[in-house]
């Protein structure tokens, strides 16, 4: 019997969905769920949604729930972090600051907010790592939390735990491109590598042959990609302008890709032009408070939880390791040979085969020139912020933010010395120890 482990679990949406996910394969259902959080309520609220889907089910799932991390970790075999610190509102020194100096950039990846985040996640996980070592040392961390490629690289770097960063950005891109080529999904096939959020569609196959000539053809209408609702999160002007000019299309959306690379937000004029200002969907009503009256009522009332797989990769990995039964999914994991053409030891995003030896990372080779180049612009950011981060070093966190494509374009060495200490001094309270 195995024992799964929530780190975070007052997460509301990924709980949900983890936990829904694991009780969706019958093999999953006789283990135990430990649920932990620091925070008391939201972690009562997951726990008694958990308590009622197995119950509705008739399930004979073991739900536990604590506040203490160690006591969670003891025996564990799964580990899944989604930490987040505080309110789920971006922090001022992630989005605000940067913004004050011209730099509308991303925090989920690079730019001045990734590291900084990266700064505040990546000691956090390292010690749910060492405890791990101690605690359940043969067990997987499957990791959901963002900056994805800095916390896979230190993690991979500077503790012994087996380990693979997770995210919905290539299954998510691949549905995208079904619907843009009027495609079923499952018809459709793909080989997609690179790095978290900036992967690439190496192949793409509609009923075994390439689709790619379809694609070109269907955005030779720019109304296809830049209608507010081509995209979730709006329009997708700027992944076809990527498109067009490397030949590959990215995974992500166009709202994230516009922080990576230089040629989309480094003026006004041109955040309106690719309607990338990413001010709108953070000034839209955050559904949390509403989420959670409606779960409450949902727990009170005869309501059936329904058993649905969200697509997400952790379970699938448990089951496949658990069962034998193989799968394949795309991870993030360390670059040993996989990309031949990308720094050796940096996280990479690739296919991955699964089966009850464990995660294979399945060797890439090279990526187009072009795709690499993209890909190692935003690398050299997160190599240094790895370092300065484990190090405490002032110095090399300066430097990676120097090397974003995007902050590079826009401010001067001097100007971004201003932002970086600025950024520092707001988050003392987080960075003890930096010289």
């Amino acid at each position: 019997m195995a024992k799964i482990v929530l780190i975070g679990a007052g997460s509301r949406v990924f709980s949900r969905h983890l936990i829904t996910d694991v009780l969706s394969y019958p093999e999953l259902r006789d283990n135990t769920i430990t649920l932990m959080d620091t925070a008391q309520e939201p972690l009562d609220l997951i726990a008694a949604f958990a308590r009622k889907l197995v119950k509705q089910h008739g399930f004979s799932t073991k739900v536990e729930s604590t506040t203490n991390r160690r006591e969670a970790l003891e025996g564990a075999d799964y580990v899944f972090v989604t930490i987040r610190f505080g309110d789920q509102q971006p922090s001022p020194t992630s989005v605000e600051i940067p913004r004050k100096y011209g730099v509308e950039g991303s925090r989920d990846t690079i730019g001045p907010g990734g590291v900084f985040d990266g700064m505040r996640y990546l000691p956090v996980i390292l010690d749910i790592c060492h405890d791990m070592e101690e605690l359940c040392p043969e067990a997987w961390l499957l990791n959901y939390t963002n900056p994805m490629a800095i916390i896979s690289w230190g993690v991979s770097d500077y503790t012994r735990i087996k380990n693979v960063g997770l995210c919905h950005s290539v299954p998510n891109t691949a549905a995208q491109l079904a619907k843009y080529i009027g495609a079923p999904y499952d018809e459709i096939s793909y080989w997609v590598a690179g790095i978290n959020h900036m992967a690439w569609f190496l192949h793409l196959n509609w009923h075994g042959e390439d689709a790619y000539p379809l694609l070109r053809e269907k955005f030779k209408d720019p109304a296809v990609y830049s209608r507010v609702k081509a995209h979730w999160a709006g329009p997708d002007i700027v992944r076809a302008e990527i498109f067009k000019a490397f030949g590959y299309f990215v995974t992500e959306s166009s709202m994230h890709m516009a922080s990576y690379v230089p040629y989309f937000k480094k003026r006004p004029e041109l955040i309106r032009k690719f309607k990338v200002d990413d001010r709108r969907l953070l000034r839209a009503p955050r559904p949390s408070l509403e989420q959670d009256e409606e779960l409450r009522k949902q727990l009170h009332t005869k309501y059936e939880f329904p058993i649905t797989h969200s697509g997400e990769y952790g379970s699938i990995i448990i089951h496949s390791i658990e069962t034998g039964k193989p799968s394949r999914i795309n991870g993030n994991v360390k670059n040993n040979g996989l990309i031949t053409n990308l720094l050796e030891g940096c996280c990479v995003e690739v296919p991955c085969l699964v089966d009850k030896e464990g995660i294979h990372p399945c060797c890439v080779g090279d990526l187009p020139p072009q795709l690499a180049a993209l890909n190692l612009t935003n690398i050299n950011v997160q190599e240094l912020a790895v370092r300065g981060i484990v190090e405490k070093d002032k110095t090399k966190i300066f430097q990676s933010i120097l090397l974003d494509p995007l902050t590079s374009a826009i401010l001067t060495i001097d100007e971004t010395r201003q932002m970086v200490d600025e950024m520092f001094t707001a988050e003392a309270k987080y960075l003890k120890g930096y010289k």
